[in-house]
């Protein structure tokens, strides 16, 4: 197995462990990380989640394969939100893929040396043709001396919550759905990039996100809510921004990229490399192309004060 990225030090109490992909860190991931939380406390042990990257179809079924919800980065930093004392990102490969799902526990066991108790969803496979599952860890726990905690899908409504459902409804642009599923507002989150400037030449000058890969909601204006750390590193204060998802039809014309890019207002400063996340609150326009850059410089002029409306 890659070891992408491995926890600290964990101790001799071993470890309670989550296993799952957790894109988007939805409530129903939500509800095993925290049951891994509360095994390690009752056993005296570190709670790590185990996770992995790239998505296993991208590599088995590329055709497939959905896009994320989220970055890596943003999918650790709501786990760590939560309270896991680790995280261990695998990378998922064709030889990954051939490992039988036996040989991956025990691997997986040995590479921490003693595992106190498995997380999964009830119906989580994994392994070379999905020969990994509940089943098969419950055999081996009683073997190998860990317990199995097999959790029953959350739902809301009618259907469960999971990543498919998330991505229908970012799709859909229902944002107040994904905030109810995710059990937090829809964010994205990157590091700011170089553009064109061609914001600041307008006299709105915007931070440039890579939302590559990424399912995204319908393209648009939105007013957002932005975090961004101060130069110490600290959490800095919560700015009001009026983001922009689209092709930039006026500036770029149609075939271009799609960009993400944030115009936080009554701000000035390089934001150049700093990490920025922009939690969506409110569409408020799709996106249209305006016959001149005048034109667009005036909708962008409406478009903040439409944020300050909305946003307080």
């Amino acid at each position: 197995m890659t070891i992408l990225s491995a926890p600290g030090p964990l101790g001799a109490g071993g470890v309670c462990l989550a296993l799952g992909m957790f894109d988007g860190v939805h409530l129903g991931h939500q509800h095993l990380v925290r049951q891994a939380l509360l095994d390690a406390r009752a056993l005296g042990a570190k709670s790590v989640v185990v996770t992995f990257v790239p998505h296993p179809l991208l590599v088995v079924a590329p055709d497939r394969a959905p896009k994320m919800i989220q970055s890596l980065d943003e999918r650790l930093r709501i786990l760590g939100t939560l309270g896991a004392n680790g995280a261990l990102v695998l990378g998922f490969s064709k030889e990954l893929s051939q490992v039988e799902g036996e040989r991956f526990v025990r691997e997986l066991i040995a590479d921490f040396g003693r595992v106190r108790s498995f997380t999964v969803g009830e119906g989580f496979q994994f392994g070379h043709r999905r020969s990994g599952d509940v089943p098969l860890l419950v055999r081996l726990g009683k073997e190998l001396g860990f317990r199995v905690n097999a959790m029953a899908s959350i739902r809301i409504g009618d259907e469960i919550v999971s990543s498919t459902r998330v991505r229908a409804v970012l799709r859909a642009g229902e944002l107040g759905q994904v905030a109810e599923l995710l059990g937090r507002p829809y964010a994205v989150t990157g590091v700011v990039q170089t553009g064109d400037r061609v914001g600041r030449q307008l006299g709105f000058p915007t931070a440039n996100l890579d939302v590559s890969g990424l399912e995204l909601p319908p393209l648009g204006v939105y007013a957002v809510r932005v975090r961004h750390p101060t130069q110490d590193g600290r959490e800095g204060p919560e700015r009001l921004g009026a983001l922009n998802l689209g092709h930039r039809p006026t500036v770029a014309g149609q075939g271009s990229p799609v960009r993400c890019e944030v115009h936080l207002l009554d701000y000035s400063g390089d934001l150049y490399g700093q990490e920025l996340t922009a939690e969506f609150v409110q569409r408020l326009r799709p996106e249209r192309q305006f016959s001149d850059v005048m034109a667009l410089r005036e909708q962008i002029g409406r478009d903040v004060e439409r944020v300050r409306e909305v946003l307080g």
